[in-house]
């Protein structure tokens, strides 16, 4: 198997675990004050609290990243397998795939970094952004990663020549 389609698949696998990881965890800011430690995510728990829209839009955004990763990786392994996958295509749609997954989260990532950021803190808590937003930002770069192979595998394989007529 081509080396580039390989590790195409394997950089889509992580970005697609670090992804569901990020977007199912509660540890994306993280407050601590003198007497008390306090963390949210994406999915908030209490029923009486609404929803921010810049919440609203990093869910959609991060289940669109998933959605288009699952997708990438699915063609990359139909790839893998030569029965079952039309030749060059696979590795031709895991590519776009893979990079609409990339542009998603950085979208979601991007949206919800910038409304975190502009928050305003007081003197006696200290907020930071802690590892499932950092996971967030981890699968945006091996989404653009598995894009980018997989695109070297489109481009890099077997062109139909004499030998196949």
């Amino acid at each position: 198997m081509d080396p580039c389609r390989s590790l195409a698949l394997l950089a889509g696998s992580l970005g697609l675990m670090s992804s569901l990881v990020a977007l199912s965890t509660n540890f994306w800011f993280v407050a601590v004050g003198p007497t008390f430690s306090s963390h949210s995510g994406l999915w908030p728990t209490g029923h009486k609290d609404p929803v921010s829209d810049y919440i609203r839009v990093t869910q959609t955004f991060c289940i669109l990243a998933v959605l288009w990763g699952l997708v990438s990786v699915g063609f990359l392994v139909l790839s893998c397998i030569p029965s079952l996958s039309a030749p060059g295509r696979g590795p031709l749609v895991a590519t776009i795939t893979g990079f609409a997954a990339a542009i998603s989260m950085i979208v979601a990532m991007a949206v919800y970094t910038s409304e975190r950021w502009g928050q305003p803190s007081h003197p006696q808590i200290q907020t930071f952004f802690s590892w499932s937003f950092h996971l967030g930002w981890v699968s945006a770069i091996l989404f653009l990663c598995t894009g980018a192979l997989s695109l070297g595998a489109h481009c890099g394989g077997p062109r139909p020549g004499y030998e196949t007529l």
